[in-house]
């Protein structure tokens, strides 16, 4: 049993469309549902995803819910709203009576004001309601990113596809790995183990695991067994690597680190983080 911790659905036919990703994007502008994910992921192991929206738009994180609370193989969804802009608190408020609604994405430019006072503020109300928090960053936020944790020590934060790093085989760029190890003393901080065939930025990205083996002995020695969670970023991730080849990587090396340490990274961490529901039992 395995959870994917990164999935996109979307539908670029609806009336209004998408405002992601771009109609010329001749790999990922067509429809996503969870059927198609489930399709990818599921002859791999997979059993649930969370998914995490990429639109801007607000009523987008209903959309999704309401396609969540059909299909079980949604056991969380991830939102897209912008603290620090006046309505973070009526829509949070609005959207977490899903108990699916697991949390948010910062993401684009609020990215940079992460640690101003109007945005930490509005993050503070995810404590209360229980939800987490994924940050897509480049490795020059980790800085920042640290610093939001201990402000917030007891929200659960997620960093999204390793940080940003390039992946080329070697080891990794000092700066990133400062910042992670910075960010990694923080308790409540996860990494999301997901995007590593985009971080190669080679079409297609290189199969071999061993070509990943320093970015992971990184994450895996600051982060240890218990924080690194598994996600695909499919079908982002399509445009580099088949998703068999996406967990073939990472299966290799965190098998290699024994069964529990496994069962951890594709199950157990996401469900710390996340709080994701379980959708196994009877309907």
């Amino acid at each position: 049993m395995s959870i994917d911790s990164h999935m996109h659905i979307y539908d670029p036919s609806r009336p209004q469309g998408v405002p992601w990703p771009d109609r010329d994007d001749e790999v990922l502008y067509r429809m996503v549902l969870p059927s198609h994910c489930k399709e990818a992921s599921a002859p791999h192991g997979v059993t649930g995803m969370v998914v995490v929206e990429a639109s801007e738009w607000v009523e987008d994180n209903q959309w999704v819910l309401d396609l969540a609370e059909k299909d079980p193989f949604i056991v969380g969804v991830v939102g897209n709203l912008e603290p620090g802009n006046g309505a973070f608190a009526r829509d949070v408020a609005r959207l977490s009576r899903n108990k699916l609604f697991r949390g948010i994405r910062l993401r684009g430019p609020v990215v940079d004001k992460m640690t101003d006072p109007a945005v930490v503020a509005d993050l503070a109300l995810l404590v209360g309601k229980d939800l987490e928090l994924d940050v897509l960053v480049q490795p020059r936020h980790l800085p920042a990113t640290a610093e939001l944790a201990e402000r917030l020590p007891y929200l659960r934060i997620v960093i999204n596809h390793v940080a940003g790093v390039l992946i080329d085989g070697s080891a990794p760029d000092s700066a990133w790995v400062e910042g992670m190890t910075r960010a990694a003393q923080h308790p409540n901080m996860f990494c999301k183990v997901s995007g590593l065939a985009s971080a190669t930025r080679k079409i297609p990205a290189p199969t071999e695991p061993g070509f990943y083996v320093p970015t992971l002995d990184v994450l895996w020695n600051e982060f240890g067994e218990d924080r690194l969670i598994y996600g695909s970023d499919w079908p982002v991730c399509s445009r580099y690597a088949g998703y068999g080849n996406v967990v073939q990587v990472v299966a290799e090396y965190f098998r290699g680190k024994g069964d529990a340490a496994a069962e951890k990274y594709f199950l157990r961490n996401g469900r710390a983080a996340y709080k994701w529901l379980d959708r196994s039992g009877p309907a």
